[in-house]
């Protein structure tokens, strides 16, 4: 019992939940290429700071925005955020690494995002991906996530992931981009 508890105390790993749209996924910049190329606007990503990205639009067009990642194919190709991969892998080789996703919000998007998952990040394997409804059942030592309904209630070290929409929220500790995380937990 007591060598147990000594190599107890000497962990060095931690359990670290990650999101998947805004901190990997970059679901932000779909949305404005689908609205741009739809209604032929000229939007700009330092337009939407401190907003939804429906917010930048017109009411009239607000429903076309939030209905996107209710398309069959939304989730499928969205872009890799910068240097996500390379961090992930590194601090899946020394922590127990989770992609944790409230895929079940948009079920359609099941599927995609575990296909993008095993495209992308196939060093994280599917016994590491929780595509759940609400985070509040997440218990672990990091949660990296974009949404302050996420980090709020999650009782370990919260990291916000720099996003559009978040860029007025000022009360979590901030990642702009994954070298900040690689700062921060390599």
């Amino acid at each position: 019992m007591e060598s147990f508890i000594v190599l107890h105390e000497k962990r060095e790993y931690m359990t670290i939940f990650v999101d998947m749209d805004e901190v990997i996924a970059d679901a932000y910049h779909a949305h404005l290429d689908i609205y741009n190329q739809e209604f032929n606007a000229q939007i700009k990503l330092e337009d939407c700071f401190g907003k939804e990205f429906w917010q930048c639009v017109p009411e009239e067009h607000q429903q076309s925005i939030k209905d996107h990642t209710r398309r069959d194919g939304f989730f499928k190709d969205l872009k890799i955020i910068p240097d996500s991969q390379e961090v992930l892998e590194a601090l899946s080789k020394k922590h127990d690494v989770y992609i944790a996703s409230a895929a079940m919000e948009f079920p359609q998007s099941l599927r995609e995002k575990s296909d993008w998952l095993d495209k992308f990040f196939p060093f994280i394997p599917w016994q590491n991906r929780i595509l759940c409804g609400n985070k509040h059942v997440l218990k672990g030592d990091v949660l990296i996530d974009d949404r302050s309904k996420n980090l709020g209630p999650f009782e370990g070290r919260s990291i916000m992931f720099t996003s559009p929409h978040n860029t007025r929220v000022t009360i979590f500790e901030r990642a702009d981009t994954w070298k900040d995380i690689a700062d921060k937990l390599l």
